[in-house]
């Protein structure tokens, strides 16, 4: 069964308006102990989102006011972020947002690929902002008792009586035997593919080996 956003996310929506000033963002960071917060119009759809990397501009860019013709377009923005105190100045954009029904393991990746530690979770229908995953809400999936993670394991198995399991710490045992190799593989495959499991160690025997290549012939 695959696990949702909404299965591990926190319900508490950690936001501020487009014209929270810089103290108030970095009060909101310190009340949630976060490193982002999002950016909401007044409607709370997302819009974008202030980290503590558009925070930290205010002391580590030397120039405030001079602009130079040589300067990259995100040099400026820089800038541009060093001399602003309003959430709408501060904010990257635009919001990298999910859903409640988006799977974790997607999550993960753009989280990932966008190098995000967390993501505002919005409503599929009205656009808003109803939580927030962190990514210590993903982490929580490795850390699933294991007789829920051994039931999810055996729903991917072509026939769970004919395959024995083993977990420990999320490392999943696979033993039992297979006509083909490839079936073997595959079989790993879906049980890697598994939210929860950290490892999968394939005892699984095989009878003909239908992997084997056959060298050209000279």
């Amino acid at each position: 069964m695959s696990i949702e956003v909404k299965d591990v996310m926190g319900r508490v929506a950690i936001s501020v308006q487009e014209d929270a000033s810089f103290a108030d963002i970095v009060a909101a960071m310190k009340r949630y102990a976060v490193g982002a917060v999002t950016v909401v119009d007044a409607h709370r759809r997302p819009v974008g989102v202030v980290s503590e990397d558009d925070l930290l501009l205010k002391e580590i860019d030397p120039v405030r006011h001079s602009v130079s013709m040589f300067e990259s377009r995100r040099q400026r923005r820089e800038h541009d972020k060093a001399v602003a105190v309003t959430a709408a100045k501060l904010m990257t954009t635009p919001a990298i947002t999910v859903t409640p029904d988006t799977c974790v393991r997607d999550a993960a990746r753009l989280m990932h690929g966008r190098r995000v530690k967390q993501l505002p979770v919005i409503d599929v229908i009205t656009g808003r902002i109803i939580g927030t995953l962190h990514q210590r809400d993903v982490l929580r999936v490795f850390t699933r008792p294991a007789a829920e993670l051994e039931a999810d394991v055996r729903a991917v198995l072509p026939d769970p009586v004919a395959f024995s399991i083993e977990i420990d710490q999320g490392v999943v045992t696979l033993g039992g035997r297979v006509g083909w190799r490839s079936q073997a593989i595959a079989v790993t495959e879906a049980v890697r593919a598994v939210e929860g499991v950290v490892d999968v160690i394939c005892e699984v025997a095989w009878d003909k080996d239908d992997l084997v290549i056959v060298p050209p012939l000279l």
